[in-house]
């Protein structure tokens, strides 16, 4: 039996106006709860503007099944035979009423209770992994209705999402920063593929097409030799000079980038996975360590990768970022058996599964020189090394579950109540990719 919410103390105000507006017959708005807090996750960094890009062609709303009642959702579940099954479906009932708005908004508490286009597809993501139609629908219509990029008269610019939106100025609320995340983009088209075949509903299917076109247009760059590589976002606040290219190695998805492949023939997603991993090796070659790390910057002439500069705000460092690079490349290693995928994993995690050996311990930050900058550890660096481990090393992917990430769960929740990140982080680690049937991974009949 699930605990009862309410006897859950010490709530932050967001939360506590949360609860109070689920138990009321679902029908208040909570875009005025605040907790105040300024604390947050490493956020997705703030590019200039990128106003005067527009979509190569225009981009309709396609019409989208519509979201059954907050008051209707239905109880998620998990095959039986999913380790861990209970903890998880609990985790995620209490995710979605604790983080969850009833209008299908994802609120991140940790940093004055923002929206996220990350979080919007994290919840989508996670919803279709567990069979929750009605929380996916929701999450995915609130993103459709606040987080497209308009131009100046209104309109749709492209079908991206804005990746911040936010209290602008007292009392208002909306875009803060309109540019978008490709990691976002590509969980949620990710999602949308999954539960257009889960749930047998077209309309996901042409909309994540949709997105592919402009995720394609916007947020990939082919370098000279006719190499292409994902870009995090606009391709001028990540291209600073024209031989240049700051890239995200943990926004590389080669799992969904097979399947994008499967539904969008106009384009070589498969490039992509080809790019992405000789990326993920050379880039990795950076950090004596061999490990990835949140930002790299890429000489597009010579191909060689390199620190970003110091006086960026971004960081060459192996830090929360960094941390998805295993949970994504190890998914492509379950579900596609991808070789690439099991030697990268097999050459990167070294320096970790010794430093584990020795001090039983990780640093949740390690620098270039493989040298800890840091004195605590991270929940979620532990939940995103499961998966990797459960391909290189299972009993150290169950002893990490057993000392490091059990010990953190109490109540339904990891570490904190105002935890965004770390919610999403664990339950995604923790999670057998296996519960995808692997008839949701193969090319769909027309």
């Amino acid at each position: 039996m699930l605990p009862q919410f309410t006897e859950i103390v010490s709530l932050n105000p967001g939360q506590r106006c949360l609860r109070a507006v689920t138990a009321v017959a679902l029908l208040l708005s909570l875009a005025g709860c605040t907790s105040g807090s300024s604390q947050g996750q490493p956020e997705t960094p703030q590019p200039t503007s990128s106003d005067s890009w527009e979509s190569p062609e225009p981009t309709p709303t396609p019409k989208l099944p519509t979201p059954t009642l907050p008051g209707l959702r239905n109880a998620p579940s998990l095959p039986k035979s999913t380790a861990n099954r209970e903890l998880l479906e609990e985790s995620w009932d209490i995710y979605r009423q604790q983080f969850i708005q009833v209008d299908g908004r994802v609120i991140d508490y940790e940093d004055s209770d923002r929206s996220t286009s990350e979080g919007q597809a994290y919840a989508m993501l996670r919803a279709v992994l567990i069979d929750d139609p009605t929380t996916f629908a929701l999450s995915l219509d609130w993103a459709e209705k606040n987080l497209h990029r308009l131009s100046e008269t209104g309109t749709h610019r492209d079908q991206l999402w804005a990746w911040k939106w936010g209290q602008a100025q007292p009392g208002k609320w909306g875009p803060i920063d309109k540019n978008f995340a490709s990691d976002a983009d590509i969980d949620a088209i990710t999602a949308l593929i999954l539960a257009s075949r889960r749930w047998n509903q077209p309309e996901y299917l042409n909309l994540a097409r949709r997105k592919l076109r402009d995720l394609w247009y916007f947020s990939t760059i082919e370098v000279p030799g006719g190499k292409r590589y994902l870009l995090p976002g606009p391709a001028e606040a990540f291209a600073p000079t024209p031989t240049t290219i700051y890239l995200n190695p943990s926004y590389y998805a080669p799992y969904a980038f097979r399947l994008f492949a499967q539904v969008d023939k106009e384009h070589d997603w498969m490039s992509l996975v080809k790019s992405s991993y000789e990326s993920l090796e050379q880039s990795s070659k950076v950090s004596a360590a061999g490990l990835p790390s949140d930002w790299i910057a890429l000489d597009t002439q010579t191909g060689k990768y390199q620190p970003v500069p110091p006086q960026s705000k971004l960081q060459s460092v192996y830090s929360f970022d960094a941390y998805r690079v295993w949970w994504r490349v190890a998914w492509d290693a379950a579900w596609f058996n991808a070789p690439e995928a099991k030697k990268y994993l097999s050459t990167a995690t070294k320096h970790l599964e010794k430093q584990w050996r020795e001090q039983k311990r990780l640093s949740a930050r390690i620098d270039l020189q493989g040298k800890p900058t840091v004195n605590y550890e991270a929940t979620s660096q532990y939940a995103m090394l499961i998966p990797a481990f459960r391909i290189t090393n299972p009993d150290l992917a169950q002893e990490l579950l057993k000392d490091k990430l059990l010990p953190q769960y109490k109540q339904g929740i990891w570490d904190d109540e105002s935890a965004y990140y770390t919610q999403n982080l664990a339950w995604l680690g923790i999670l057998s990719p296996n519960v995808v049937s692997p008839q949701l991974l193969q090319p769909q009949p027309k």
